[in-house]
């Protein structure tokens, strides 16, 4: 039986390599062989076919497959306090240049990116989630992430999170709710990428908002709330913005539901109380 620090740990290592819409450790990899000739298939630079792919709601197995075991772990011990609101040590010019990078990954819901160029980076931005368990409100600042307030209320404006659900919950050692997929399963973003927003002294708990990603300058659609403990996250996920105390009461309500985990004390699956998005409004 685990103990409770090396469940932390393992927490901590699954949501480093996995916090973005990309789970590597579901894949399978089969080669289709060509009946008539031999064909042999090439695998160039890495480059497999992946014939099974992983749906991070049904834990690791492919969508058509049934986990061998099913869990749900409860969140515990979510503290209350407020993390300090994020800021940067030495201010951002009064505009930065943002560039959106066409991915070679297709949209998973239809949008128009961000046109390319400068945007401010001063003053903050209001956007409320209607969502199945209530209102959850965020105040983005554009003086943290400009690129990424931009990218987010473009986005909004789109409806690109109208009717989605958020499909990770992490209950264990780390503590967020993580969303922006429209496909749900943790796999798909925008069509697009653009770079980070971070910086060494960022720390990460309750009420901060960030981006998932999948890697060095990998940012697309996916976010994710902290709505307990993040102190073992690297800052290596862009902050641009918080979430207000009483949303985050609402989001506590299904940490304590539970994550329907693969197996007993993974603690990090889709939650069990769904969290569907119905709409994003951007304060004028």
């Amino acid at each position: 039986m685990p103990t409770n620090e090396q469940r932390r740990a393992n927490a901590k290592r699954k949501l480093e390599r996995q916090m973005v819409y990309r789970q590597e450790r579901a894949k399978k990899r089969r080669i289709i062989a060509v009946v008539s000739t031999v064909v042999v298939v090439a695998l160039v630079g890495g480059g497999v076919w992946w014939l099974a792919t992983h749906d991070f709601g049904n834990g690791d197995a492919a969508a058509s497959e049934t986990p061998a075991q099913e869990s749900v772990d409860k969140a515990d011990k979510i503290p209350t306090a407020m993390h300090q609101i994020p800021k940067r040590p030495t201010a951002l010019p009064e505009k930065v240049n943002c560039e959106y990078t066409k991915g070679q990954e297709p949209a998973a819901k239809e949008n128009t990116p961000p046109a390319n160029g400068e945007q401010p980076a001063t003053g903050t931005v209001g956007v409320t989630l209607g969502t199945s368990i209530g209102d959850l409100k965020f105040n983005l600042d554009r003086a943290l992430a400009p690129c990424t307030v931009n990218n987010f209320i473009n986005l909004a404006k789109q409806k690109y999170f109208d009717n989605t659900t958020c499909h990770r919950l992490v209950v264990t050692g780390i503590q967020v709710l993580q969303c922006g997929d429209p496909g749900g399963n943790g796999m798909g973003g925008p069509g697009y990428s653009f770079k980070d927003e971070v910086y060494p002294e960022l720390t990460y708990g309750r009420g901060v908002l960030a981006m998932a990603n999948s890697g060095p300058d990998t940012n697309g659609s996916q976010f994710f709330i902290v709505y307990g403990d993040g102190a073992n996250l690297k800052p290596a996920y862009t902050v641009f913005g918080t979430v207000d105390e009483e949303s985050l009461k609402k989001i506590d309500e299904v940490a304590k539901t539970g994550a329907i985990s693969q197996s007993p004390g993974q603690g990090d699956g889709k939650p069990k109380t769904p969290v569907d998005i119905k709409s994003a409004l951007v304060a004028n």
